[in-house]
């Protein structure tokens, strides 16, 4: 099979031939259709998240089509059409697994980064962590609600019901989150990098009432924040934006170091919190919900040699909605 391969942090990926890996116990073999490219996959080539097992083919936003079983598995049909997202292992026994927080497991692998992602023709998965898609979707549009969506719904679930929502970076997860507020009857102002007129305009086309800079006031207090801009100074800005009583969520897997801020800013019993990878019950939620607003996903598509060059423009913020490798 053809892959993109990382070899060491802070080198592009280089475009190789691998052998077609073989399902093991529980697993399915899924011949890969769609990998959206997430801003994670960024941080970890590069060496930002300094633990990948190398060589590795990254990638956690996989669209696929069941093509094999491994022992275990016959609970899934061949032919399925699968999604497979970050958190692709648990090992259920753990305190964090038996309290329902199997997104805390101690021993939780990841796909396209302790395992082998979906930059390539094919991939295995755990079945217990692979999804079927709506049929609504196609498979490049499904691909980015297995991060972007997911881990952005994740977000939201820990805003509460916040009536007046602030989504500072305005890339795949919030032009996700901005149409499933907007459906459930919130305000949403968004947030965008000083200059960023394109991203303004693409916020308020989704429903966004206002749209302005990251360093900008917006017309009212917010009740919540979701930033998932990986930029540590954004979260005391949060903070000075945001009522009494709300919460700002860090909704990324890395952000830079938070700059020191007065006490006043949290005081008023704000809080700050982070969110970690998902639980299978965020993917089965989302994925229902997501039709029923319905969530439309903006696209630019990428052949699979074309990784670097998608990394690239998802690095300079050149991307309107995902980015999503095909592998045809």
């Amino acid at each position: 099979m053809r892959a993109m391969v990382l070899d060491a942090a802070r080198r592009p990926l280089r475009l190789t031939e691998l052998p077609i890996p073989e399902p093991g116990p529980g697993q399915v073999l899924l011949k890969v259709t769609a990998c959206a490219v997430c801003r994670t996959d960024i941080h970890i080539v590069d060496g930002e998240l300094a633990e990948p097992q190398l060589p590795l083919v990254p990638g956690h936003e996989i669209v696929g089509e069941v093509v094999r079983l491994g022992p275990g598995a016959a609970s899934i049909a061949i032919g399925s059409r699968l999604g497979v997202p970050w958190l692709g292992w648990t090992c259920g026994v753990c305190r964090f697994c038996q309290r329902g927080q199997e997104n805390l497991c101690d021993r939780a692998r990841f796909t396209g980064y302790t395992l082998p992602g979906g930059y390539a023709q094919y991939v295995v998965a755990d079945h217990r962590f692979a999804f079927p898609i709506p049929e609504r979707y196609s498979d490049v549009e499904a691909a980015p609600l297995l991060c972007a969506g997911l881990i952005g719904y994740r977000s939201y679930r820990f805003a509460g019901d916040a009536p007046r929502l602030g989504l500072y970076g305005f890339g795949a997860a919030a032009h996700i989150l901005v149409q499933v507020a907007r459906h459930q009857g919130r305000r949403v102002f968004a947030f965008v990098r000083p200059g960023d007129d394109e991203a303004r305009r693409h916020a308020l086309d989704l429903g966004a009432e206002w749209a302005g800079y990251s360093n900008e006031a917006p017309p009212e207090p917010l009740d919540a924040a979701l930033l998932f801009a990986p930029v540590g100074a954004l979260v005391p800005e949060a903070l000075l934006r945001t009522e009494r009583g709300g919460t700002v969520v860090c909704g990324g897997i890395h952000m830079s170091d938070i700059p020191s801020f007065p006490y006043a800013l949290l005081w008023g019993e704000r809080s700050v919190r982070s969110v970690a990878n998902l639980t299978r019950q965020d993917a089965l939620d989302f994925l229902e919900l997501a039709p029923q607003v319905p969530v439309r996903v903006e696209a630019q598509v990428y052949p699979l040699e074309a990784a670097n060059e998608a990394l690239a423009a998802l690095r300079e913020g050149r991307i309107r909605g995902a980015a999503v490798l095909t592998m045809d």
